[in-house]
């Protein structure tokens, strides 16, 4: 095992490193933003928490959000919580000024959201077709 990275009890790394509002690893002893549960929320709690890290400028954060859900939801859920992940780390990419990365992700979660919205299982109050369409204005430019 590499003593020099950080570990968790069963020898899974865990990044201890603070990091700055769009994720990325800051020099140990520096300030960074509060990092986010890795405890699975409710569904309901998981979109209102994804939506207050988005408003303060944190995509990065509303990723893992959604990441914990996706990994510990219903397995006929994945591809909607996978999708919001994705259009949270395209506009992680985005506002870094990695523009292609950011399209591609875009295309990926619009590809889940879509295929999850046939499927006509629950959202829980969000709109899919806004939350593409914004994700789309955000990346895009285009509606």
């Amino acid at each position: 095992m590499n003593d020099h990275r950080d570990r968790d009890p069963d020898g899974r790394a865990r990044q201890s490193r603070p990091r700055d509002e769009l994720g990325r690893p800051l020099p140990y002893g520096s300030v960074g933003v509060e990092p986010v549960s890795e405890e699975p929320l409710p569904p309901a709690e998981t979109i209102a928490a994804a939506t207050a890290l988005l408003e303060q400028g944190r995509p990065f954060s509303a990723h893992e959000v959604y990441e914990v859900r996706w990994k510990s939801c219903p397995q006929a859920e994945r591809a909607m919580w996978q999708g919001l992940a994705q259009v949270c780390v395209a506009l992680t990419h985005q506002a870094r000024g990695n523009h292609r990365g950011a399209r591609r992700l875009l295309e990926r979660a619009i590809l889940q959201l879509s295929a999850y919205r046939a499927t006509a299982g629950p959202t829980y109050g969000l709109d899919l077709d806004d939350v593409i369409s914004d994700a789309r204005a955000e990346i895009l430019g285009v509606r």
